[in-house]
């Protein structure tokens, strides 16, 4: 990265390693690093230790994922190595490019079952790019469908497709239990009393030690934000090149020309276990959290006043998926957030973009609209569900995906997807492909009785697809997807199937109103709800939209039979989450989001503005 490579003759190595662990998601990365922090005694200071203590957003946990990348330190044999976790998951990308600026080599985790995933191949494709060596680790090899010396030569055609270069193909196979810190040199089970250090040992072998020379002039990359009520805002980087010190003045270099800041760092802190420690001075190749410059961004380079030296900036893939997020215009706004202000939705989203590379946020032409784009909806539905804890109320559109013109023709995105699927629902899987213009590439068998069907489809059509397929499929379909590259515009796909049940007035709903209801279609609002004109209140079984009354009450009278008293039976409301609201609504439909709801609702609440615009 540095204007002026060096080689490894130029400075000596340093008793210092910077790795990611990068794996699909659930191969077991964070498990991994967890058992490394013990092995190393980090954890010795910690009289109550948690199972995936790096996961420590409330979301990573409700999740299962990881969803940003944090960093942890260790020592081994005299060498600090930084380990950074990345998530797993392809919406999250932006997170794993950053981290690999971050490091010199790769960990790259493979489930010994499961094999390389879509992820697998993404997060490889990256550090191939980069020219990072990789040490692989079989996890999980006392499963009992392991299949390790299968996947050790998928890992290798996957290393042959992505045209890695031959010093890299010679990479150190490990076999591991990360749950239980046991691994071994090779393929194969690892013995009762083994533990990591064949994993250790090989990562210090493998994993070049940084080049950058700590006596020349300062360079160092940001590729992080974070906050503190005392600090402020912090930089969270590597040197690239010097030696920055906490008492000495640096100089801060923008994004644009002739944009530079000069002033003393207010405190720098260096890695160290699982926190952060103060310290004088940070030399070339380690990792630094920098405090003092509350306008500082990712991309930016921290450079020698005497030597401005400017690294490239940071940059990621493009998104490709974009929604509105907009001020809640309900007549139930204001009830339970704190943040219901067009500026403070905006002060919010920009705040997002400056930690966020990922996600891109643009006017529109209404000033209580912004129009927000991102890697894939959980990316957009984790950003929604983060304001919506922080106390924030908005409304959000469908997603639809952002378009390129490509020699004069209007192009979308393509997915690449892969279903593990039991036998018995392969056809269910191909069925729902068909209308959304996606085609099988690829079915082979899996684990017994299972099929992995690997498929293309334009990202519209992916829209809703993995909440089908987990409702045909009765929970039992493993679904991965990766963006792909672009095809020509595929024309007009399938939404919803039914129309929507409006509310037609404001009230409380009923058992008696929705007891007539469910008979024609699927209720996702129960009794005793705040419902208003123009809230969806189920998804009829036709075509067209059915105004309806929810709130009806039953007409007391004098007259008592059998057949009038009998107990009402509801069917459980169709439960609303923020991935599947905005995979049910239409494109004249929202979802209203507050802290404590999640309700589907018209863009047009009245019915005759609805009538006028039809």
């Amino acid at each position: 990265m540095s204007s002026t490579p060096l080689s490894s003759e130029d400075v000596a190595p340093r008793p210092l390693r910077n790795v990611a662990v990068v794996a699909h998601v659930d191969h077991g990365k964070t498990t991994l690093i967890d058992t490394i922090l013990r092995a190393t005694g980090v954890f010795a200071a910690h009289e109550a230790v948690v199972d995936r203590i790096l996961d420590s957003n409330d979301q990573e946990r409700e999740r299962g994922i990881t969803i940003l990348a944090k960093v942890a330190s260790v020592h081994w044999k005299g060498i600090k190595i930084n380990l950074v976790d990345t998530p797993g998951h392809a919406d999250f990308g932006g997170e794993v490019e950053r981290a690999l600026t971050l490091v010199d080599g790769v960990l790259l985790l493979v489930d010994a079952a499961e094999g390389p995933l879509p992820q697998t191949r993404y997060v490889l494709s990256k550090a191939v790019a980069l020219d990072l060596p990789a040490v692989v680790v079989l996890n999980k090899v006392d499963r009992s469908d392991a299949r390790a010396e299968e996947v050790l030569n998928e890992i290798y055609e996957l290393f042959v497709d992505l045209e890695v270069p031959d010093h890299h193909i010679e990479f150190p196979v490990v076999s591991a239990i990360a749950r239980e810190g046991r691994s071994m040199l090779g393929v194969g089970m690892p013995d009762a009393g083994a533990d990591l250090a064949p994993l250790l040992d090989s990562l210090v072998a493998t994993v070049p030690a940084p080049l950058g020379d700590p006596k020349g002039p300062l360079q160092a990359l940001v590729t992080n934000l974070d906050a503190s009520e005392y600090l402020g805002r912090l930089a969270i980087g590597r040197v690239v090149r010097g030696t920055m010190r906490a008492n000495g003045p640096v100089m801060l270099m923008k994004e644009t020309e002739n944009s530079t800041v000069a002033r003393k760092p207010s405190q720098l802190l260096g890695v160290e276990g699982l926190g952060r420690v103060q310290v004088d001075q940070i030399e070339a190749g380690d990792l630094f959290v920098l405090a003092g410059f509350p306008e500082i961004e990712i991309g930016d380079t921290v450079a020698d006043p005497a030597n401005l030296d400017p690294l490239p900036r940071l940059s990621v893939d493009e998104p490709v998926l974009r929604m509105t997020f907009g001020v809640n215009t309900s007549p139930l706004s204001g009830r339970d957030g704190s943040y219901v202000t067009s500026r403070h939705l905006r002060e919010r989203l920009e705040r997002e973009i400056l930690g966020n590379v990922a996600i891109k946020v643009e006017e529109t032409e209404s000033p209580d609209v912004l129009q927000v784009a991102g890697r894939g909806e959980l990316q957009l539905a984790v950003l929604i569900e983060s304001m919506r804890r922080e106390g924030y109320e908005l409304e959000v559109s469908r997603p639809e995906v952002v378009t390129r013109e490509i020699d004069g023709r209007r192009h979308e995105p393509l997915e690449e997807g892969t279903a593990d699927v039991p036998d018995e629902h392969v056809g269910t899987v191909t069925q729902s492909l068909a209308p959304r213009k996606g085609q099988v590439v690829d079915m082979r068998p899996g684990y017994p009785g299972r099929t992995i069907v690997t498929f293309e489809a334009p990202a519209r059509g992916l829209i809703g697809l993995r909440t089908e397929l987990l409702t045909s499929t009765r929970g039992t379909i493993l679904l991965h997807t990766r963006h792909r590259g672009w095809v020509p515009w595929v024309g007009e796909l399938p939404t919803r199937r039914g129309g929507a049940m409006v509310a037609d007035r404001s009230g409380v709903t009923t058992a008696y109103a929705l007891d007539n209801l469910q008979l024609r279609g699927e209720l996702v609002v129960g009794p005793g709800e705040v419902t208003y004109e123009g809230m969806i209140v189920g998804e009829s079984s036709r075509p067209g939209d059915m105004v309806v009354n929810a709130v009806r009450e039953k007409q007391k009278t004098n007259i008592r039979t059998h057949a009038a008293d009998d107990a009402i039976k509801l069917t459980p409301p169709k439960p609303l989450t923020i991935e599947t609201s905005i995979e049910l609504i239409a494109d004249d439909e929202l979802v209203e989001v507050t802290p404590t709801a999640l309700r589907i609702r018209k863009r047009k609440l009245k019915e005759q503005d609805r009538r006028r615009g039809r």
